[in-house]
């Protein structure tokens, strides 16, 4: 019961942010529009990203100890000099496991 919904929410999430990108052709957006949307993800980003490194679970910002702001840090470090995606993810969840672990024990 529990998977069939997950997996029926899960299909009509998709085909519903599918229909979009598929159904929406290039010539009906003008070029003020597509100027606009051209700074949609790097507006979406942050707002994805910041909170579960600088909050915690009660919604506090919480900078002292936090080994998430170290390995993120380091990751935007070995993002920028690799220019790979997956570099960065394993630099960043490489990092932050060693702080956890080792570090803050």
């Amino acid at each position: 019961m529990h998977w069939s919904t997950i997996i029926y929410c899960g299909i009509i999430t998709y085909l519903t942010r599918f229909s979009m990108i598929f159904l929406l052709k290039e010539d009906i957006l003008n070029d003020k529009t597509k100027k606009i949307l051209s700074y949609v993800p790097s507006a979406i980003f942050p707002a994805i990203i910041f909170p579960p490194i600088f909050l915690d679970s009660a919604g506090a910002i919480d900078i002292e100890n936090n080994p998430k702001i170290l390995a993120s840090i380091f990751a935007i470090i070995i993002g920028y000099f690799s220019r790979s995606i997956i570099a960065t993810i394993f630099a960043g969840l490489i990092s932050y496991w060693f702080l956890i672990f080792v570090y803050y024990q």
